[in-house]
């Protein structure tokens, strides 16, 4: 597996994302994520975007964005694995090298949002050592919202 930056306006993370975007509106109707998000939340000094390859195949993504009134802390945003690659470790590593990233950035904390209708991103989230926080950002009052965090 490779993984690597990527601008979040990149071929390979538009349709990646785009396909995110989807199966979260599969999942809790509408387009998935209305919450504001922009090209510059994930682009350096502010964040960043990966792409996971296998065998060189765009197989999942991730990015994550520095949070306004919560110094040091990095949000996940648009973590997704492509389903033909389920299984296979991606969301995992995808994980792991945001956390990398955002230390390197100087980050000390991460904070995400995933919701009930994500089962397998909570366990994800659970089994790598984040824990339930309050909700914060555009979802924190919607009933489906789980909050996580974890110290890097």
């Amino acid at each position: 597996m490779k993984i690597e930056a990527v601008p979040f306006t990149d071929p390979v993370a538009v349709a990646l994302t785009t396909a995110a975007l989807a199966e979260l509106g599969r999942r809790y109707g509408g387009d998935g994520d209305s919450g504001p998000l922009s090209p510059e939340d994930l682009a350096p000094p502010r964040g960043t975007f990966l792409v996971a390859y296998v065998d060189g195949e765009p197989a999942g993504c991730g990015g994550w964005r520095t949070v306004d009134g919560m110094p040091g802390t990095a949000e996940i945003k648009r973590m997704y694995t492509d389903p033909r690659f389920y299984r296979r470790g991606v969301a995992t590593a995808v994980l792991r090298a945001l956390e990398d990233s955002a230390r390197n950035a100087g980050m000390t904390r991460m904070v995400l949002e995933t919701g009930t209708a994500q089962p397998e991103a909570m366990a994800l989230y659970e089994k790598a050592g984040y824990g339930r926080i309050e909700g914060f950002g555009y979802y924190a009052d919607y009933p489906s919202n789980r909050a996580y965090a974890r110290d890097l």
